[in-house]
């Protein structure tokens, strides 16, 4: 199928490691003119070589802390300024600390506020000007927004709060030709579980190929995911052969998600 992404222009934050390196390479295999970011230099910079190698695909690496408004924004005035236009929008970040509700402070829900839910806010705003010709915003979000997760009471708040937006926002924004989506991956093999499930088995006193077992019996398809098969789902919805699906909340959890 031709997703109809070749040559667009396409953002993806926070996309030095993990499922946002993953979209933006297949979005790249897709022939898109892909724009990452990060807030670490040297790891942006290794993450375009590394998606450059595997692709062909030349990647502009850019540093932007999604925490910080002026850095947004800086952000997407270099790419519309280069490109002339935004198509493609991929909000990410990293997820915000574990712990139950009375670890956390005033502080700290403000500090989850700002990188998980404020920043889709300023991407969608600053992007809107440069997505003249429609567009496609997919929000990377959790399967907590379907079914709140033990220990990660920040994550699990502000998740759904980026779904409510989303999904607000498809109406909006559906007569400008801009279709939005949250897609919510489940137990995906990243960096980001591996210290979930770390966490987990120290815990509970077990080792982390325990605590990965335990959890993988839960699952229909009996595995983790791989973060190659989350992308390809989120980089249909971010295409042009999505041309009905908006507004939506997709999780990608190999059915382990038992809510209707």
């Amino acid at each position: 199928m031709d997703l109809g992404l070749k040559d667009k222009v396409a953002l993806v934050v926070a996309a030095s490691k993990g499922l946002g390196m993953a979209v933006a390479k297949q979005l790249a295999q897709e022939g898109a003119r892909v724009v990452i970011s990060s807030r670490n230099a040297s790891r942006i910079q290794a993450a375009a070589e590394a998606i450059q190698q595997e692709t062909g695909a030349s990647v502009l690496p850019l540093v932007a802390d999604v925490g910080r408004a002026e850095e947004i924004k800086d952000l997407i005035d270099t790419v519309g300024k280069r490109y002339g236009r935004i198509d493609v929008l991929i909000t990410n970040a990293g997820g915000p600390p574990s712990g139950k509700f009375l670890d956390f402070d005033d502080g700290d829900w403000e500090d989850a506020f700002v990188r998980n839910f404020l920043s889709v806010v300023r991407l969608i705003r600053g992007s809107l000007p440069w997505m003249t010709n429609g567009g496609r915003v997919v929000a990377l979000a959790s399967s907590s927004v379907r079914e709140p997760l033990p220990g990660l009471v920040l994550s699990n708040a502000m998740r759904a709060g980026v779904a409510a937006l989303i999904k607000t926002l498809a109406e909006e924004l559906a007569d400008r030709g801009i279709l939005l989506n949250t897609v919510c991956p489940g137990r995906i093999a990243t960096d980001r579980l591996i210290e979930l499930d770390s966490l987990r088995a120290q815990q509970t006193g077990r080792s982390v190929e325990e605590v990965r077992q335990e959890i993988e019996v839960t699952i229909p398809l009996k595995r983790y995911g791989e973060p190659a098969e989350f992308a390809r789902v989120v980089a249909f919805l971010a295409s042009w052969a999505n041309t009905y699906v908006t507004g939506q909340v997709l999780l990608v959890d190999g059915g382990m998600v038992r809510a209707l």
